[in-house]
């Protein structure tokens, strides 16, 4: 232990300090402040909810649709702010990568915690409106950490792969903001899992195949142990083969260990290449 502090007690210093800084700075300037962090996901929720769940009726018909909905679209809000920021975070701090000397893959993991604290309080926020709508929470609540964890992991994996690249090829930030697009309207987030397996057929098992992404089997995963077991799909309630349960955890930690090795491989280079 006393090895292991010493080797990384100046790390997690230097990380903890550019997490202050950063989570100060997103929202300086601005009148409602860290609010905004809670306000952003919560107007994107008013406007889905009305479109899908109101005029297009794309709902589970469950009291708790609302908050499951919430639930989804704060994840996804995660994901999002983690990976558009952390991509851009080693060419924004390359003046501090050349002038102090720090493992550069601080400056990637600080911006996703920061998004990961602005998470932490949505889902305060979550909480708050399943008791008022007297969720009956069960003991699969306990796994909840294991999938918050499981969704950091993968966020933190596509970061830290885009992040590296983004340094060599800035196209990188458009083409991410297309695929992150296909990703949100390809998962179910903002229409229910099972509005779509309920018609059957080739297009039911296609939906089903859509957990097969690690984003959209741990977001799925989430609502169900927090707020609706009984009525969110899940790879683990849809398929009945261990190979396909588990393809998106081993996926998630196979991404995981390919976005270290090629950030640390190509980390030494960055002071040049910028």
């Amino acid at each position: 232990m006393d090895s292991i502090r010493a080797r990384y007690q100046y790390a997690w210093v230097v990380l903890r300090g550019l997490v202050k800084t950063d989570f100060r700075l997103r929202y300086q300037g601005s009148f409602l402040g860290i609010a905004w962090s809670v306000l952003k996901p919560l107007m994107m929720f008013c406007v889905m909810y009305l479109v899908f769940a109101k005029f297009l009726r794309m709902s589970d018909g469950t009291p708790t649709y609302p908050v499951v909905l919430l639930l989804g679209i704060s994840s996804w809000q995660f994901v999002t702010e983690s990976t558009n920021v952390g991509l851009r975070s080693v060419v924004d701090r390359g003046d501090l990568l050349r002038k102090i000397h720090f493992p550069n893959y601080i400056v990637v993991v600080s911006a996703t915690m920061g998004a990961f604290i602005s998470y932490i309080i949505n889902l305060g926020v979550v909480l708050l409106f399943a008791l008022i709508l007297h969720v009956q929470f069960t003991w699969r609540v306990l796994l909840l950490p294991l999938n918050i964890i499981e969704l950091y992991a993968i966020a933190l994996a596509i970061t830290l792969i885009m992040s590296t690249m983004y340094v060599y090829y800035r196209d990188i930030a458009h083409i991410w903001d297309v695929l992150q697009q296909l990703i949100f309207y390809g998962m179910p987030i903002i229409y229910p899992l099972s509005y779509v397996t309920s018609q059957g057929g080739l297009l039911a098992d296609l939906a089903r195949l859509e957990l097969v992404n690690p984003f959209a089997q741990s977001i799925q995963d989430i609502r169900h142990n927090l707020i609706a077991p009984e009525t969110q799909p899940t790879i683990w309630n849809q398929f009945h083969n261990p190979l396909i349960q588990w393809f998106p955890v081993v996926f998630t930690v196979f991404m995981l260990w390919l976005g270290v090795y090629l950030f640390r491989r190509n980390s030494r280079q960055f002071a040049e290449v910028m």
